[in-house]
């Protein structure tokens, strides 16, 4: 499982250039099954996605392909976690 953290960086005033085809990109992560929750660091900080299935080299390449990190709005972040424990309405997230 994995914590993807994207924090704005030097070309943050370039988001709106480049929305589209973020929300494509996130919308094609849900679609894939790949990305579990997606939402915002408050406040205005950036964005945060729950991402599982898939190799960390995998992943890598999608994040590399959005292009808030392709063109330097965001800087990415992926952070690997070994679940060991979850509250029940998570226990998917063991297996």
């Amino acid at each position: 499982m994995f914590v993807i953290v994207l924090r704005f960086g030097a070309n943050k005033a370039k988001a709106g250039e480049f929305m589209d085809g973020h929300k494509a990109w996130i919308k094609s992560g849900l679609d894939d099954g790949v990305f579990l929750l997606v939402g915002s660091l408050q406040p205005g900080l950036g964005g945060a996605i729950l991402a599982q299935g898939g190799s960390r080299p995998d992943l890598e390449s999608r994040v590399q392909a959005d292009p808030f990190v392709a063109e330097g709005v965001v800087d990415a972040e992926i952070l690997e976690i070994a679940p060991a424990q979850a509250d029940s309405r998570l226990d998917f997230l063991l297996s």
